[in-house]
C-alpha cells in the first residue's frame, strides 16, 4: 500500500467507532470550530467549513449545535471556552514515530492522557521538532470513486496541481501541496464531488516496515490516542500493510 492509501479505510473504521462511543459529535463540533477559527463562519467562501457541516448534518448533529461551534471558532461565543490545536510529538512501540493532532481547552489533561496511553505501551512522549522533521504537511482528500473514471480522475487532480493520486478499492485519494488545498477543493466542487474527507494531513517522508505482530500492536496504540476525545487524528511513519490490516481486524 502506498504512504497513505489506508486513510480511507482509517478513517472509516474510525467513524464508526466514534459513532459507538458517542463521541461523533464533540469530534465533528471542533473540526467546525477550527475550519470556522481558520477560514471564517461563512461555508460558502470556506470550503473546509462547507464540508464540516455536511458531515455533521449527515450525522444528524442539531442545527444549534452546528451553529454554536461557528461561533466559537470565529470568536462570537461568550461562553469563555478558548479550544486550541496542539500538535505532540512521540514514539509508540517498536521506534514508530507519532504525530498527535489535538484540539482541546485544557492541554494539561490532553497531554497526561497521551502521554499515559504511549508510556504504557513502551512508547514516550518527545520534545517539539523531535519528530515533525520525518513529516511533511500536505493537503488531503478522499471520496468514493466508484462511478468516476479513473483517469480522468488523474488528470483532474494533477491539473490542480496533486502530488500523487490513488485510486483502488473504490476510492479515490489525493495528496498535494498546502497551498493547493483550494485550488484542489474548488476543482472537485465544479465536477461536484463532495470529499468524505478533505484537511491537511501530516504524511511520513519515509515510512517503517514491521513484522505483521509488531504492526499490529503499533496500531492498536494509535487506535487508543485515537479514542481520546481531545485527539482529532494520529498521523505516523509505519507502513501499514495488507496482512497487518487483516490480522487487525481479525483480532
Amino acid at each position: 500500500m502506498s504512504g497513505h492509501s489506508h486513510w480511507a479505510t482509517i478513517r472509516r473504521k474510525k467513524g464508526a467507532a466514534d459513532a459507538k462511543k458517542g463521541a461523533v459529535f464533540t469530534r465533528l463540533a471542533r473540526e467546525i470550530l477550527m475550519a470556522a477559527r481558520d477560514g471564517g463562519g461563512d461555508p460558502g467562501m470556506n470550503f473546509r467549513l462547507a464540508l464540516a457541516v455536511d458531515r455533521a448534518r449527515a450525522q444528524n448533529m442539531p442545527k444549534d449545535s452546528i451553529e454554536r461551534a461557528i461561533k466559537r471558532g470565529t470568536g462570537d461565543a461568550k461562553d469563555g471556552i478558548v479550544m486550541e490545536q496542539l500538535y505532540y510529538e512521540g514514539y509508540a512501540s517498536h521506534g514508530v514515530a507519532v504525530m498527535i493532532d489535538c484540539v482541546t481547552e485544557n492541554r494539561n489533561r490532553t497531554v497526561a492522557e497521551i502521554r499515559h496511553i504511549l508510556a504504557r505501551s513502551g512508547g514516550s512522549m518527545a520534545e517539539a521538532g523531535a519528530v515533525g522533521w520525518q513529516f511533511k504537511k500536505a493537503a488531503y482528500f478522499s471520496f468514493p470513486a466508484d462511478a468516476k473514471d479513473a483517469d480522468k480522475l488523474f488528470e483532474m487532480a494533477v491539473e490542480a496541481g496533486a502530488d500523487d493520486v490513488t485510486v483502488e478499492e473504490g476510492y479515490c485519494e489525493i495528496t498535494a501541496p498546502v497551498e493547493q488545498f483550494k485550488v484542489i477543493s474548488e476543482k472537485l466542487r465544479a465536477e461536484k464531488i463532495t470529499p468524505e474527507d478533505a484537511g491537511l494531513r501530516m504524511i511520513p517522508t519515509q515510512e517503517m516496515d514491521l513484522e505483521t505482530d509488531k504492526a499490529v500492536s503499533v496500531m492498536k496504540i494509535v487506535e487508543s490516542l485515537e479514542e481520546l476525545d481531545d485527539v482529532q487524528n494520529v498521523f505516523h511513519n509505519l507502513r501499514i500493510t495488507e496482512e497487518a490490516m487483516a490480522a487487525l481486524e481479525a483480532g
